[in-house]
């Protein structure tokens, strides 16, 4: 479904489960991305993000303002499905159905914990790699073939990256060929709330769609220009479309 300046996958959690469940089974590999409202801003003026949308084998909205602006457009999504909830749900598929895991990104530390605590939730759960490359890594060619040997080597049927948006999405759809037959989620600060090293929102500020108000509190200096400067682009973004599906 065309959504803003996107195509998305208009599913239910459960749907979303039973698709990547299939891509899993196949070995079809790919990348799974989960827009909101700041990668919407984004794919505004990024092209190399928008190819890595445009190749995307699964498109699942991440966002309350998201579903709201779909209802507004007349295009309503059916739910929302954000990577920190998509998340603990894939190792739980992962373990009941024995597909493999590596964890790739956070800082040092922060993945290794995050795998110890999911293999403590999740009994059968296989995390075969976990790599937390230095920051920068991905402009260093030399660096990306060492990551992505690693990755390689132990062949992983799910790959999830800590990366950070758009950074996760494009290094993925970047190495897109070496990592043939492995589907790989962009999971952005996942990683950081499974090892407990970033706590969420609330449940009731997560429905009210005011996540992203609790994270500003806790992190101003380094999230006041995303969601107070940048993300409020999505207003006019939104009652142009709006205006383009009119005509």
């Amino acid at each position: 479904m065309q959504f803003l300046n996107t195509e998305i996958d208009n599913l239910t959690f459960d749907e979303a489960l039973a698709r990547i469940d299939e891509l899993l089974r196949t070995h079809a590999g790919g990348r799974v991305v989960t827009p909101n409202v700041d990668h919407i801003v984004q794919l505004e003026k990024n092209e190399e993000f928008r190819q890595a949308y445009q190749d995307a084998a699964l498109v699942l909205t991440d966002g309350q303002p998201l579903i709201w602006i779909s209802r507004w457009l007349g295009c309503p999504i059916k739910e929302k499905i954000s990577g920190s909830d998509l998340f603990p749900r894939l190792c739980e598929l992962a373990a009941e159905k024995g597909y493999t895991m590596y964890l790739l990104g956070a800082a040092r530390g922060v993945a290794a914990e995050a795998a110890r605590r999911l293999t403590q939730k999740n009994s059968g759960l296989r995390i075969v790699g976990i790599d937390s490359p230095e920051y920068g890594f991905e402009k260093d060619p030399q660096r990306v073939e060492e990551v992505i040997a690693k990755i390689t080597e132990t062949a992983p049927d799910i790959l999830v990256a800590g990366l950070g948006t758009p950074k996760q999405e494009i290094f993925l759809w970047k190495q897109r060929e070496q990592l043939k037959g492995i589907l790989a989620f962009g999971m952005g600060a996942s990683l950081d709330f499974e090892a407990g090293n970033v706590k969420r929102a609330p449940r009731w500020m997560q429905k009210c769609g005011l996540e992203w108000l609790y994270r500003l509190c806790r992190e101003p200096r380094r999230l006041f220009k995303r969601y107070l400067v940048d993300d409020m682009k999505i207003f006019p973004l939104a009652w142009r479309y709006r205006k383009d599906r009119k005509r």
